[in-house]
């Protein structure tokens, strides 16, 4: 009988660095105010956005993702030549051939290692994640650099004002490698699923316009209620409790939604003093990349720290939602 040999496996996965990139250009509420009937009063009440960043036509989506892969690596103190895998969680390419994943390793200097773009929409972050975390347990590779990035504003009507106060550019990148002692271990099993029955509630048009449409009350409706088991889900894989959890950052969707989990949580146990991400604010929804922003902002500032345990939930169109508990670098 012929027998096949496997790669070793190693006792889990953890985060070895973290990096992101936003465009310099930063729109306010009174800037939208000037071309749809809205104010920052209105937006701030809606969904919590005081600003967000949108690329200009010259900046590419892989170029931001290429710029916060560098930051994840040099985070990590690792060189390019190191790297074992790239994963991209977007949604927004211009066009579905070539992927952006293969064009970045190579930009990065890792030409020739497997590279592939993976489509969860705003879950994609957690969804790379998981199978970063899995490919790395299950020894296919040494390490993976996943990174969330989109370049929502080139698929924006920005006369559209139920979308064009939400949506924002941006990356965020996460460099995943081995923890071969338990002790070690840094990334959690991951929860997830899908809501396809509910696919016509966020989607690009079929039209001649190819801009994206949101059913906004029905996504808040499904977000704050739906969202926060697939959280408390994640904690119990880990075998974890949530007063365990140190800081909550859900996608940043809307702070609304947000501080909806948050409340939800603590009645399950949550600490009074848990740390809930509200990057939202000055960055907007950027989809697959606000979770890897929101945790690099908040790293910078000092309100996440080097040990500290994180609960991680995206959702968003599909329905798709994932989420894990991570152990920051």
């Amino acid at each position: 009988m012929t027998r096949i040999r496997l790669a070793a496996p190693t006792v889990g996965a953890r985060v070895l660095g973290l990096g992101s990139a936003q465009p310099e250009h930063v729109v306010t509420n009174d800037d939208l105010a000037k071309r749809v009937e809205t104010d920052d009063a209105w937006i701030r009440s809606r969904v919590g956005i005081a600003e967000r960043r949108i690329a200009d036509e010259a900046t590419s989506l892989p170029d931001m993702a290429v710029d916060a892969g560098h930051a994840a690596l040099k985070d990590a103190g690792m060189e390019p030549a190191g790297l074992g895998a790239v994963i991209v969680a977007t949604c927004t390419m211009p066009n579905p051939i070539p992927n952006a994943a293969a064009q970045v390793a190579t930009r990065l200097g890792a030409n020739g290692v497997p590279a592939f773009d993976l489509n969860a929409a705003c879950a994609g972050f957690s969804y790379a994640l998981g199978v970063a975390a899995d490919m790395v347990r299950g020894g296919s590779v040494p390490n993976a650099l996943v990174i969330g990035v989109e370049k929502l504003s080139d698929w924006m009507d920005w006369d559209d004002r139920s979308t064009s106060i939400i949506f924002a550019d941006g990356a965020g990148a996460a460099l995943i490698g081995p923890a071969t002692e338990q002790d070690g271990v840094g990334v959690g099993p991951v929860s997830w699923g899908s809501s396809g029955d509910r696919s016509d509630a966020i989607r690009i048009l079929g039209d001649t316009t190819n801009k994206l449409h949101q059913e906004g009350q029905a996504v808040f409706r499904w977000a704050t209620t739906a969202v926060a088991p697939v959280a408390l889900d994640a904690i119990e894989r880990a075998g974890l409790t949530p007063a365990d959890i140190d800081v909550l950052i859900p996608h940043q969707a809307n702070l609304r939604i947000v501080e909806a989990i948050a409340r939800k949580l603590r009645s399950k146990g949550a600490r009074d003093d848990l740390v809930v991400a509200d990057d939202i604010v000055h960055s907007g929804n950027t989809s697959s990349a606000s979770i890897p922003l929101a945790l690099d902002h908040m790293r910078t500032a000092g309100r996440v720290r080097s040990g500290d345990v994180l609960l991680l939930v995206g959702f968003g169109a599909g329905l798709s939602y994932a989420g894990q508990v991570v152990v920051c670098p």
